[in-house]
């Protein structure tokens, strides 16, 4: 059990102190914009730097981000709140909510039910292997519920379920999709009836009210380029909410108080660890996870989408929390984590460097390098920027410290040209401690 939750919470640093930290990753070029939440003695503060809402205004308090796989705990307190209900159970099959003609994948006489979706250990893979996107950009918004279906009905599954933990948001989506199947109502509508109202969340929504867009915030990759929203219309469970910090504070005081509230019994339900992840000093509850180091538990979700990057977390037993939302796709995990236990390591941000490199100088980087046997590192041109792709990963932007040496933002790595003796050019990539030199081709 976790414990519940305290009368008096733990102060989290001075605003002045938040303000700095943010404000160096704005300015460093790690982050487009950052908003930070805290609760502090019963009184809301927040923090904001950098940015900008689609009607050009900074990022602030009542600016829409994607919370992304955040997502997920709302879709679990309500599978909580049903179960309390007698609605469902967690041991149910989740073929018993699919409609006629759709068949669960089962291995050795061991099917799926709530419990292994809502906590990962289902067996299922992170997204079914039916999935083409239309638009990269937008990867989920046409993939329908007749896919998702499809991709059931034929999938066979590597372990047993309740197995082993393995994050799936195809898994997730689809415990939001028998839930509204269950009530008899989308998962939108369900959701806010049995979560959001109650809560008193007017801010949350899957889709945008059209008066509520100009404070949607820009989004951006991790190259700080601008990015497009996604939309998920069949794996809404998994990561469709759109929401403010102000709202999600509201949201934050509900679960962080669970003696209190409509919710507080489906709340502390949810976030009761059930079984081990992958890390040491990780379980998953109902959709959270719980870490668990220092004598100390923080229960927490983060979510990523194509231009945002999120975090929620609390401890129980102080009553901490904080959230950090982000409207560029480089990870705010650390800060979040700092925020409510100082013990955890605050990401030293690198100094911003802005260094113009000609684009004559960076054509003579272009090429193919064989970095091992079926794994290349292509680097391309474009608008006086260089690129890198290595086989089988994105394209990313490659920042110059000089005309030879660059740097990626989206992960701590550098990459250094240099023509050796017999004038070829080469490529050195430094990551992880470890440097490895490719040729050109």
């Amino acid at each position: 059990m976790v414990a519940a939750a305290p009368l008096v919470a733990q102060s989290p640093p001075a605003d002045s102190t938040i303000q700095r930290w943010i404000t160096e990753r704005v300015t460093n070029g790690y982050a487009t914009g950052i908003v930070v939440g805290v609760r502090d003695r019963g009184r809301d503060r927040i923090v904001a730097a950098g940015g900008a809402q689609r009607d050009g205004r900074p990022v602030g308090a009542e600016s829409f981000f994607e919370i992304g796989s955040i997502t997920k705990v709302f879709t679990n307190i309500l599978l909580a709140d049903m179960v309390l209900k007698g609605e469902v159970a967690l041991e149910d099959p989740v073929q018993k909510y699919l409609p006629a003609g759709v068949t669960m994948p089962s291995r050795n006489g061991k099917v799926i039910t709530l419990l292994d979706l809502a906590t990962a250990s289902s067996g299922l893979p992170s997204l079914g292997n039916n999935m083409a996107p239309k638009d990269p950009r937008n990867p989920y918004a046409d993939y329908s519920v007749q896919q998702m279906y499809e991709f059931l009905s034929a999938h066979t599954l590597r372990r047993d379920p309740g197995e082993r933990y393995e994050y799936s948001n195809i898994g997730m989506g689809l415990l939001g999709h028998v839930l509204g199947l269950r009530a008899g109502k989308p998962y939108e509508v369900l959701l806010r009836e049995r979560v959001l109202k109650p809560l008193g969340m007017r801010e949350t929504f899957i889709v945008m009210p059209s008066d509520k867009v100009a404070r949607f915030a820009v989004p951006h990759d991790a190259d700080l380029e601008e990015a497009f929203p996604w939309d998920l219309p069949t794996l809404a469970g998994a990561g469709a909410l759109r929401s403010t910090t102000r709202d999600m504070l509201r949201f934050a005081d509900a679960v962080t108080h669970r003696d209190r509230g409509p919710l507080g019994k489906a709340i502390a339900f949810s976030i009761e660890p059930r079984r081990p992840t992958t890390s040491p000093n990780m379980r998953i509850a109902l959709g959270w996870h719980v870490r668990e180091a220092n004598g100390r538990s923080i229960v927490w979700h983060n979510g990523g989408t194509g231009g945002f990057r999120t975090f929620l977390g609390f401890d129980p037993a102080t009553g901490a929390h904080s959230m950090v939302w982000s409207n560029s796709s480089n990870s705010v995990d650390d800060l979040g984590l700092h925020l409510i236990d100082s013990t955890v390591a605050r990401m030293r941000t690198p100094p911003q460097v802005n260094v113009a490199v000609p684009a004559e100088t960076l054509r003579e980087y272009v090429g193919s390098y064989a970095l091992a046997p079926g794994v290349v590192i292509a680097v391309s041109e474009a608008q006086g920027k260089l690129f890198v792709q290595i086989t089988g990963q994105p394209r990313f932007v490659l920042w110059p410290e000089s005309a030879t040496n660059f740097y990626l933002r989206v992960v701590p790595a550098k990459v250094r040209f240099a023509a050796d003796s017999t004038g070829a050019m080469t490529l050195t990539l430094d990551q992880g401690g470890r440097e490895q030199r490719a040729k050109r081709q």
